[in-house]
C-alpha cells in the first residue's frame, strides 16, 4: 500500500509539472455557401435539389466549408446574403421584385453565383431584363424530350472548373436547353462546355435539331457560373462531372481544391 501512495504521489507531481494542453480547435471554414431551392414543381427538379444537397453537404466537410440551404425565398435579401460568399440556385429562382434587387446587389458588389438548368429559365418577355444581361443575353428556345444523357464537349481545358474534366464524356440523363440567341455571342461569356454535334438531332417528343447548345459557361463581368445539368436524379452519377461542380464552386470563391484522404 506503502509503494501505492508513493508512486500516486509521484504521478502527481508529474502532472503537475507538465504544461497544460491546449483544447483542440476546429478548423475554421474556408467560406460560406449557401443553396437557395423549391420542394414544388417538377419532380425531375425536386429529386435534384436533393441530391445536390446531399453533394453539396459532402463536399462542404471534404473542402473546408459551411453550407447552408434554405427553401425560404424571402431570405434573397441583403442581411441574409451578405452572410455568404456564394449563392446557388437548385431548382427556382426568385420571384419578387425585392428579392430580384437583393440578388442584383449582392453580386454587383462581388457575391457569387452558380446557377443550375432551370434556374437560368427566362424568355424574351421576362420583365427582368437584368437578369438576361447577367446570362449574357441568352432567352430560352427550346429543349429535348424525354430527358436523355448526352455527349458533351469541354471547350477549355485549361480553365479551373474543367481542368480535371477529359476532352469528352457522356454526362447523365438530363433535359437539355437550347439558347436564343447562344450565349456564345456575347464578348462577355466564356462557354466552358457544349453539346457535341453527334448528339442531334436529341429527343423524340421534342427535339434539339442543330445548332450551338453551350451548357456550362460564365460571363466573365461576374463571379458566376451557369450549368444546364440539374434535371433529374441521375447528375451525381458521374464522376468526371462532380469534379467539375465542386472546382466551380472553389474556383467562384477564389479557393483552391483540398485533397480529400481517404
Amino acid at each position: 500500500m506503502k509503494i501505492q501512495s508513493l508512486l500516486q504521489c509521484s504521478l502527481s507531481l508529474l502532472l503537475l509539472q507538465l504544461p497544460p494542453v491546449a483544447p483542440a480547435r476546429a478548423q475554421e471554414p474556408r467560406f460560406k455557401v449557401a443553396a437557395f431551392y423549391s420542394t414544388t414543381g417538377e419532380m425531375d427538379h425536386i429529386n435534384f435539389a436533393r441530391d445536390a444537397l446531399y453533394f453539396f453537404n459532402l463536399i462542404s466537410e471534404q473542402q473546408q466549408f459551411t453550407f447552408d440551404a434554405t427553401r425560404d425565398w424571402t431570405n434573397l435579401n441583403d442581411d441574409y446574403l451578405a452572410n455568404y460568399d456564394l449563392i446557388i440556385w437548385l431548382n427556382d429562382f426568385p420571384h419578387s421584385d425585392e428579392q430580384r434587387e437583393a440578388f442584383e446587389r449582392y453580386v454587383n458588389h462581388g457575391g457569387g453565383w452558380f446557377g443550375c438548368h432551370v434556374s437560368a429559365f427566362n424568355l424574351p418577355d421576362s420583365k427582368w431584363k437584368w437578369f438576361n444581361t447577367f446570362l449574357g443575353g441568352a432567352f430560352f428556345h427550346s429543349n429535348n424530350w424525354p430527358p436523355l444523357p448526352a455527349k458533351v464537349i469541354v471547350e477549355d481545358r485549361n480553365h479551373p472548373v474543367t481542368k480535371r474534366l477529359p476532352e469528352t464524356y457522356v454526362s447523365p440523363t438530363g433535359e437539355w436547353y437550347q439558347w436564343k440567341p447562344s450565349p456564345r455571342e456575347s464578348k462577355d461569356v466564356k462557354v466552358l462546355m457544349s453539346l457535341a454535334p453527334e448528339n442531334y438531332p436529341l429527343g423524340v417528343k421534342s427535339r434539339i435539331q442543330n445548332g450551338d447548345t453551350p451548357v456550362v459557361w460564365t460571363n466573365t463581368k461576374y463571379k458566376m457560373l451557369y450549368m444546364n445539368m440539374g434535371h433529374s436524379n441521375k447528375i451525381f452519377s458521374n464522376s468526371d462531372q462532380n469534379n467539375m461542380i465542386t472546382d466551380a464552386v472553389l474556383w467562384l470563391v477564389g479557393a483552391t481544391r483540398k485533397e480529400v484522404t481517404k
